[in-house]
């Protein structure tokens, strides 16, 4: 006996737990950006979790890796001397 005989069912399953999951640690995030904590590393985690299955999120996260590089990459080329 198989836990879930339809794969399309069990396709359902994985991605609702994946959307529950990670839309609540990117509604923590979001809140957050209000409350003390930090929502900076929160929001790329609920972001990874749903970019598993989500195309829009993936994108997200990209952007996001993106504007991290540069803010790091205009840190490193200050001037000052390492």
């Amino acid at each position: 006996m198989r836990l879930f005989p339809d794969f399309d069912s069990y396709k359902k399953a994985r991605r609702l737990v994946r959307l529950v999951i990670g839309g609540t640690v990117l509604f923590v995030g979001i809140m957050l950006l209000v409350l003390p904590g930090p929502a900076f590393i929160v929001i790329p985690m609920g972001l990874a979790i749903l970019a598993g299955e989500f195309v829009w999120a993936r994108v997200l996260l990209r952007r996001a890796r993106y504007h991290i590089d540069r803010i790091n990459e205009n840190k490193n080329d200050s001037g000052r001397p390492a």
